[in-house]
């Protein structure tokens, strides 16, 4: 039994889509980084 599905080329609106959601979520990705960066540096101030 093949389960293989048939190759289907995507079209240019579906890899400008597929480009914004990555920048998206990227963005996200460093939003999250300085917010962790940020909440360590508030933790560790009075530390220091």
């Amino acid at each position: 039994m093949d389960l293989k599905k048939p190759a289907v080329a995507f079209s240019p609106e579906d890899l400008k889509r597929r480009r914004g959601r990555a920048k998206v979520m990227a963005w996200c990705l460093v939003g999250l980084i300085i917010l962790f960066f940020i909440t360590t540096l508030v933790r560790l101030g009075g530390a220091m």
